[in-house]
């Protein structure tokens, strides 16, 4: 079994930070996905309200 985890090791003075990139990148996708629905949904509704 292999496991392949990308990480990277962030250091500023006398912290050090880990960060994971495949949760990132899907954390980062999510976003975009719940942007585009609520958009998609504002303009629906601008939509409707727009008709008599």
């Amino acid at each position: 079994m292999v496991i392949d985890m990308k990480r990277k090791l962030i250091i500023d003075g006398n912290a050090v930070y880990e960060i994971d990139e495949d949760c990132m990148l899907k954390k980062r996708l999510n976003e975009n996905k719940d942007t585009k629905e609520q958009k998609a949904k504002n303009s629906q509704n601008h939509e409707n309200q727009a008709r008599p």
